[in-house]
């Protein structure tokens, strides 16, 4: 538990934010890209953290790959939409958590939220709640929307060398030099690399 304490501890002080964010976004977004207008819709993401193997590991969902998705077969975090329902965007996180891979509520401690960040292609903008759980979820995956969780260990995620650059086409555009992080044959880029690299910086305090 000395990793979860830590992290905890370091949540309650100033996040490093956007500037955080935006290291991983320098070759594919501008900065006024980071902020989100009047009309953007409002999300909410679990980043959970749970024992495997005698060390911490980090959640991850794998999208399924729809025509019309511009997230498409992506990495990200579990989560979703706020609806009215949810009475937060924490609780937002939670539910559609559980509704894509079966996680339990009732099995998250949560630990505090991250910095917020737009996204223009979808007009969302995502907030990330960190957690935990004691033991390893029973993964169940929500089939027409995950096509795989992808659990990555902490201490890959805090190597400086877990940070790469690798050119990837976006259906009709070629993004070269993005920063992504790399995780045996995964890429994580985008707004899930930007908010899991604001979360890496809290960790590494």
């Amino acid at each position: 538990m000395n990793f979860i304490n830590r992290l905890k501890e370091n949540l309650q002080r100033p996040l490093p934010g956007k500037e955080a964010q935006y290291e991983m976004a320098r070759n594919f977004r501008s900065r006024s890209e980071i902020s989100a207008p009047p009309n953007a819709r409002t999300a909410g993401v679990l980043m959970l953290f749970y024992p495997k193997n005698q060390e911490w590991h980090l959640a991850f969902i794998r999208r399924k790959a729809h025509e019309k998705d511009p997230h498409s077969a992506q990495i990200s975090f579990p989560g979703g939409k706020y609806e009215r329902e949810d009475g937060s965007v924490m609780q937002t996180a939670l539910r559609e958590a559980m509704e894509e891979t079966g996680i339990a509520p009732d099995q998250v401690e949560m630990l505090g939220p991250l910095t917020s960040l737009y996204i223009p292609v979808s007009n969302f903008e995502v907030h990330p709640f960190v957690g935990f759980a004691t033991t390893r979820p029973e993964f169940v995956l929500q089939e027409d929307e995950v096509d795989d969780i992808i659990e990555i260990p902490v201490s890959f995620l805090l190597d400086p060398g877990s940070v790469q650059t690798t050119n990837l086409r976006v259906r009709d555009y070629l993004l070269k030099n993005v920063h992504c992080f790399k995780y045996e044959d995964h890429i994580i880029w985008g707004a899930t690399a930007m908010m899991l690299n604001e979360l890496v910086t809290v960790a590494r305090r």
